[in-house]
C-alpha cells in the first residue's frame, strides 16, 4: 500500500503518494510566491493552511486512490520555518486520526537524500544537498547520514534570493539568476571563500551588491555568482569524494535544478572517473513525493510517532536523525 506525504517546511506546500519502488503516483504542490521581499513565515504558513485540504484531494484524485488505501501518513517534522512546519504537521496529525493510519515523521534533508539515492540507485553515494536553506556535503555511515561539510552562514539559496531581491528582482531569485547569467559572460571578482570543507556566502552577496552599485552589468554579475558559488560547492564535494576514496556524486535541493551547478558537478565527476546524477526538477524542490518515500521506508522499518509526541522540529539535522532502514 502506498504511503501520502506532506510537505511544508518553507514556501512549498505539497502532498505526494508514493508506492514501492519508488513509484510516484502524485505530488501536487503550491508554492507561497510573496509580492515583494523573501518568505514571511506566518504568510507562508496560512498559505499552506488554505491550500493543503485541496492538494490532499488532489493528491488521491491524481493517484486514483481512496483514504482506506494509504499505508501511512508521513509529515516534514524539520528543518524548517516554524509556523510553515506547524501547519502540515496539523494537516498530517488530522489525516492520521480521521482516517486511522501511522503517524510518521521524516527529516526534510533525509528525504531529499533518500529519493535521489532510490532514483540514482546509487547506494552509497555522497549527496551534494543544496537548497534555499540548507548546503551540506552528506554521506552515510554508521547507521546516519553525516555532514561532512556545510555553509557557515546561509543556504546557497537564501543567499540568490537575498541577492536577486536587493537588486530589485522578485522572489524565487535562483532561477532568475540562472537566466540571467546566460547572457554574461565577464568574470567579475567576487570572493571565494571556501573553509577546508565549508563554505560561506554573505561575503559575495555584500561584493555583489556592491559591484552592482558600481554599475556592473546584471547578466556579468548573475554569471560571475553562478561560476563562483558552485565552483566553491563543487570543491567541497571533490574534497569529499577524495577523502572517501569511492562513490559518485548525487545532487538533492532546490538549487540542484540549476544547469551550470550540474554541469559542473559532472565534470569533475568524470575527471576522477566517477558518475553524477540529479533528479528531475520536480523532485529536487521541495515536494510531497519525497516525504511519502521516505515515510514509507521509515514505517517499513517500523518507526512511527503518537500524535501527542509529534511536535515539530524546526532546527533539526540531518546527522541527528537515526536510519532503521539502512544497514
Amino acid at each position: 500500500m502506498p504511503v501520502l506525504g506532506i510537505e511544508s517546511t518553507a514556501h512549498t506546500a505539497s502532498v505526494g503518494i508514493v508506492a514501492e519502488g519508488p513509484e510516484v503516483l502524485s505530488n501536487a504542490s503550491d508554492m507561497h510566491r510573496p509580492k515583494a521581499g523573501g518568505i514571511h513565515p506566518r504568510e507562508a504558513a496560512n498559505h499552506h493552511v488554505e491550500v493543503l485540504p485541496g492538494l490532499v484531494r488532489q493528491a488521491l484524485d491524481r493517484a486514483h486512490l481512496r483514504p482506506a488505501e494509504i499505508e501511512a501518513v508521513a509529515f516534514s517534522q524539520g528543518p524548517g520555518l516554524g509556523p510553515c512546519l506547524r501547519a502540515g504537521a496539523t494537516v498530517a496529525r488530522t489525516l492520521s486520526l480521521l482516517w486511522e493510519r501511522p503517524l510518521v515523521p521524516v527529516n526534510h534533508c533525509v528525504a531529499h537524500v533518500e529519493i535521489a539515492r532510490a532514483l540514482s540507485g546509487l547506494d552509497d553515494a555522497l549527496l551534494l544537498y543544496a537548497s534555499g536553506g540548507n548546503t551540506q556535503v552528506i554521506a552515510h555511515g554508521s547507521g546516519r547520514y553525516r555532514v561532512l561539510g556545510e555553509t557557515l552562514d546561509v543556504g546557497i539559496g537564501n543567499f540568490l534570493d537575498k541577492l536577486w531581491i536587493a537588486l530589485g528582482g522578485s522572489f524565487p531569485g535562483g532561477p532568475e539568476i540562472e537566466r540571467e547569467a546566460r547572457q554574461g559572460s565577464e568574470l567579475l571578482p567576487l570572493p571565494y571563500s571556501v573553509h577546508g570543507m565549508d563554505v560561506a556566502f554573505s561575503g559575495m552577496l555584500t561584493a555583489g551588491l556592491a559591484l552592482a552599485a558600481k554599475g556592473a552589468a546584471r547578466p556579468d554579475l548573475a554569471y560571475s555568482v553562478e561560476v563562483t558559488a558552485y565552483g566553491m560547492l563543487t570543491e567541497i564535494a571533490e574534497r569529499a569524494l577524495a577523502h572517501r576514496g569511492q562513490g559518485a556524486v548525487v545532487l538533492g535541493g532546490g538549487v540542484a535544478c540549476n544547469g551550470r551547478l550540474r554541469e559542473m558537478v559532472r565534470a569533475m565527476a568524470e575527471a576522477r572517473g566517477t558518475s553524477s546524477f540529479a533528479p528531475p526538477a520536480s523532485l529536487c524542490v521541495d515536494n510531497g513525493a519525497m516525504i511519502a518515500w521516505t515515510g514509507l521506508l521509515a514505517h517499513r522499518a517500523g518507526l512511527r510517532i503518537a500524535v501527542e509526541d509529534s511536535a515539530v522540529l524546526p532546527r533539526q539535522r540531518t546527522d541527528q536523525v537515526e536510519l532503521p532502514w539502512r544497514s
